[in-house]
């Protein structure tokens, strides 16, 4: 039996043009898989909860609940922060948390998600963590979990999606397992198009507007991004510099457009088209489309407080995100 071990990057999927949700569909795809061992974390706003099932491609869950560990973990370093040493302790780990996060922050692809480079500064950090603070609540039991995980995947097959940092542990512990051979794989339209919108939702002031909004009026969309989530992230651009009255008609435009996949995209597109109305004057049709909101059997966290607030204060142009 052969596992493929894909590295997970959570929300840096979202800044990642060249390895986003887009390009790790067309990964699996190229992988010639239809499913995938959920080995990452349990966020359940993950990119990849949207993407894979958007891309009929199944997620088996094999990660058990760890999140009392987080729990242990802020415990042990608010106990830690009152003692000189335990402070001295805490600071190496921090080193080696910002060594590895600077890792990650450089342009990332396929190929060099899973470099020897990379992995190394994923070795290189948790040895520096566990000689700070010892296997335990400290590094979230990390060689706990990550055993507990390789017993579940013994004698299993396919492709098993893990924490970028996971990877030289459970190699470690899986010694058959693989990393993925890409000769021959090139990230496509899937990826190009993801990132594009993965851009229109971030914007900043060095943005050129005119040529995003144009880009994202030329597509036509697809499972992973559709033209739905591409009218709603140019209506946050038209939203973003007061032009409320073409926000609102793409908006609506994405919502007639709305399926059930992907799962966040109806709240996310319903918590702004809340807010445009609000910003209208049109309160009483605000207020019904934020209870719609709240009313979705999934609604990312971002969409429901955003209706919550709108629940509770009219949105206006003033308090724009």
């Amino acid at each position: 039996m052969t596992l493929t071990l894909l590295p997970d990057v959570g929300d840096l999927l979202r800044l990642s043009p060249q390895y986003n949700a887009g390009t790790v569909v067309e990964l699996l795809r190229f992988l010639g898989v239809s499913e995938v061992w959920w080995a990452t974390g349990s966020d359940p706003d993950h990119p990849l909860r949207d993407a894979l099932p958007a891309a009929r491609i199944g997620i088996r869950e094999v990660a058990p609940d760890w999140a009392w560990a987080e729990a242990d973990y802020h415990q042990l370093t608010n106990f830690l922060n009152q003692y000189p040493q335990g402070r001295e302790r805490l600071r190496a780990a921090g080193q080696a948390e910002r060594a590895l996060s600077a890792a990650l922050t450089e342009p990332l692809s396929d190929v060099r998600a899973i470099s020897p480079e990379l992995l190394d500064s994923a070795r290189t950090y948790h040895a520096a963590v566990r000689t700070a603070l010892d296997e335990g609540p400290g590094t979230r039991w990390q060689e706990r979990r990550l055993s507990e995980l390789a017993g579940a995947l013994e004698g299993q097959s396919g492709v098993v999606l893990a924490a970028l940092d996971d990877l030289p542990g459970l190699q470690a512990l899986l010694p058959e397992s693989t990393l993925p051979e890409l000769t021959g794989f090139a990230p496509g339209e899937l990826s190009r198009v993801r990132a594009l919108a993965d851009r229109a939702w971030q914007l900043n002031e060095a943005d050129d507007l005119g040529a995003l909004l144009a880009a994202l009026d030329r597509e036509p969309g697809d499972p992973v991004t559709p033209k739905a989530e591409l009218d709603a992230a140019a209506a946050s651009i038209h939203l973003a510099v007061g032009d409320l009255a073409t926000a609102r008609a793409l908006l609506e435009r994405a919502a007639h457009g709305l399926t059930d996949l992907p799962r966040s995209l109806p709240g996310l597109t319903l918590a702004r088209l809340g807010q445009v109305r609000d910003a209208q004057g049109d309160r009483d049709l605000a207020l019904r489309t934020y209870r719609a909101v709240l009313a979705l059997t999934h609604a990312p966290a971002i969409a429901r407080e955003t209706a919550e607030a709108g629940l509770k204060v009219p949105f206006g142009l003033e308090n724009t995100a």
